[in-house]
């Protein structure tokens, strides 16, 4: 199934077209289902099975796997607070074992920004005799194209704001594509800015509305379940670029060394370090999702988001390293080391971002 899907993923990062195929290969094996609760007729897979699902799909194509995370984030917090219409759930659990089902939110906006550092979206939902009508444009909505419902965060033009999640499915008049991701890496991602004109959700589709506040913000500290996950994803990316450091290393021979450039001292040291950025910080991701899985009072959120900062910054020194030692045949295009390298740019961006993250554990650290 991976291979499978590496295979296509260079065509894909070329055309920066949707990984369709892919993501059926994906669907096909059980991934896109793995964290649907065992209540709806999954196998409710935790944090490290998730973990290792995305770093696993991260080695062969991170833009499937970026658009896999959200779908199996959906599913994983709706088996473990159930806060869906019941119906609704049930309806779109059943059909997501029949086909691929994506579901992600939109919450990005082009003046706000990420709700992650705090704000008002202006999103609005309007009421309507049915329900509600929802205007607005959010940014960097990965999968766009193939979505299936919408998890759009917006306000109510209430007197007094309300702000919620509306669920929109993905085939509703008015939902337009009027930005495209053309981005360096995760180019297959298909992470487009989405426009919402009056498309209306009825009104029993919402969840988490009420009033603006901090726990109406995304809260930083509380989502290592998708931190740690996100993490794993890159550290795949990184691992498939040492694979190909590694083969590099192994097949090149040079006229004046008679020998592969993998027995020179040069290459070998910069393999060990390349090992023990990813294995320390494969250590901490995994070992941190196991320890979340086991309901470990003693790891803090503050733990998992450190887990993440040195993960991010570890895979992305690891393909650095790579790419530096190997000079110009790292950057050539078209091979897969160059892409990895663009890829893992992309780590550090998701929200909480380092200075987010560093925030949250300095305060922690100083006010134990």
């Amino acid at each position: 199934m991976t291979e499978r899907i590496a295979e296509l993923a260079a065509d894909y990062d070329r055309s920066a077209a949707f990984p369709a195929e892919s993501l059926r290969i994906a669907h096909e094996a059980g991934l896109l289902t793995a964290t649907i609760g065992e209540r709806y007729g999954g196998r409710g897979a935790g944090v490290r099975e998730i973990a290792r699902i995305l770093h696993t799909l991260g080695q062969a194509d991170p833009s499937v796997a970026l658009i896999a995370a959200m779908t199996l984030n959906t599913h994983a917090r709706q088996a473990a607070d159930p806060h869906w219409p019941e119906e609704l759930y049930a309806r779109l659990a059943k059909e997501s074992f029949e086909r691929p089902v994506l579901i992600n939110h939109a919450r990005v906006e082009p003046e706000l920004g990420s709700p992650a550092r705090g704000g008002l979206p202006a999103t609005r939902a309007v009421r309507t005799a049915d329900g509600w009508a929802v205007s607005g444009t959010k940014r960097f909505v990965t999968g766009a194209e193939g979505l299936d419902w919408f998890l759009v965060w917006a306000s109510t033009d209430e007197p007094e704001p309300r702000v919620g999640t509306f669920l929109v499915a993905g085939d509703s008049p008015g939902i337009e594509v009027t930005d495209r991701w053309d981005q360096l890496g995760l180019r297959a991602s298909g992470s487009h800015d989405v426009t919402f004109r009056d498309v209306r959700v009825p009104y029993g589709h919402v969840i988490g509305i009420g009033p603006h506040g901090p726990a109406a913000e995304q809260d930083n500290r509380a989502g290592a379940a998708l931190h740690l996950p996100l993490a794993a994803l890159y550290l795949g990316v990184a691992r498939a670029a040492q694979t190909y450091f590694h083969t590099f290393a192994h097949t090149r021979v040079p006229a004046n060394l008679g020998h592969p450039v993998a027995r020179t001292e040069r290459f070998r040291r910069t393999a060990g370090e390349i090992e023990v950025l990813l294995g320390a910080a494969e250590q901490l991701v995994f070992d941190g999702a196991a320890k979340l899985d086991g309901g470990d009072s003693s790891y803090t959120p503050e733990q998992a988001l450190g887990a993440r900062v040195l993960a991010d910054r570890h895979g992305v020194r690891a393909v650095e390293l790579a790419v530096r030692l190997l000079g110009n045949p790292g950057l050539a295009r078209g091979k897969p080391l160059e892409r990895h390298f663009r890829d893992i740019q992309c780590a550090p961006v998701h929200a909480p971002q380092e200075d987010v993250s560093l925030l949250a554990i300095g305060t922690k650290a100083l006010n134990p």
